[in-house]
C-alpha cells in the first residue's frame, strides 16, 4: 500500500522519511519515551535512519505496519503514530509525543482519526491498545480515544530485555458508529 496522508482539525498525519530524521531522532532523545516505548536506548541517529529510511516504508510496502507522523499543519513534529497488523483484522496502536506537546490531546486525536482509517481502509475489526502497567499518559490516551480497558497482561511485554505486565485495551468499530466487517456476537454473562 501507498502511504496514506490523513487530516484533523489540528494536525496533519502523514508517513515519515529520510527528511524526518532528524526531527526523529531529537524527539526520541526524550528519557520519558525511551523508558516507557520499545524503542532502543540510547537512541542513536543510525536508529533514526534505519525507522524513516527502511522500517517506517516497509512496513507500509508490505502491509505489516502503517505509520504516520503527527504533526502540526506548520510542520511541526508533535508524535508518532503506527498501526501494526498483529492477526486477521486485527491491528495494535501504537504511540508517543513529543516532550513539548504532551497533554494537549494531539495524540488523542490522531489515534482516533487512524483507528477510524484502519476500520474503513483497512478492513480492521479490532484496534488493540496495550502499554506497560504504570504509563499512566498512554493510558489516558486511550481511555480518551474510547478504548475499553480489558485488563492486565502478565509478562506481556519484553521492554529492553524486560519481561513487564502490561494493561491491554481495545477499540471497535461500534465504538466509533462504523460497522465490523465480521459479524460480532459478544458473550453474555
Amino acid at each position: 500500500m501507498e502511504p496514506v496522508t490523513l487530516t484533523t482539525d489540528r494536525l496533519l498525519l502523514r508517513s515519515v522519511g529520510p527528511q524526518d530524521t532528524d526531527v526523529v531522532y531529537s524527539a526520541a532523545q526524550d528519557p520519558e519515551i525511551q523508558r516507557w516505548t520499545t524503542i532502543p536506548s540510547p537512541y542513536l541517529l543510525e536508529h533514526a535512519r534505519s525507522f524513516t529510511e527502511q522500517l517506517v516504508p516497509e512496513g507500509w510496502e508490505n502491509g505489516s505496519m502503517f505509520t504516520f507522523g503527527v504533526f502540526l499543519p506548520e510542520g511541526e513534529l508533535v508524535g508518532m503514530l503506527a498501526i501494526t497488523m498483529r492477526s486477521l483484522g486485527v491491528g495494535e496502536v501504537g504511540f508517543w509525543a513529543t516532550k513539548e506537546h504532551r497533554g494537549n490531546g494531539y495524540i488523542t486525536e490522531a489515534t482516533i482519526a487512524v483507528a477510524r482509517w484502519s476500520f474503513t481502509r483497512l478492513s480492521i475489526d479490532r484496534v488493540e491498545w496495550r502499554a506497560e502497567v504504570g504509563n499512566k499518559g498512554s493510558r489516558k490516551v486511550a481511555e480518551h480515544a474510547g478504548f475499553t480497558i480489558e485488563g492486565t497482561l502478565r509478562s506481556a511485554i519484553n521492554n529492553k530485555g524486560v519481561r513487564r505486565d502490561c494493561w491491554i485495551g481495545s477499540l471497535l468499530p461500534s465504538d466509533q458508529g462504523l460497522p465490523s466487517t465480521a459479524p460480532y456476537l459478544p458473550a453474555r454473562s
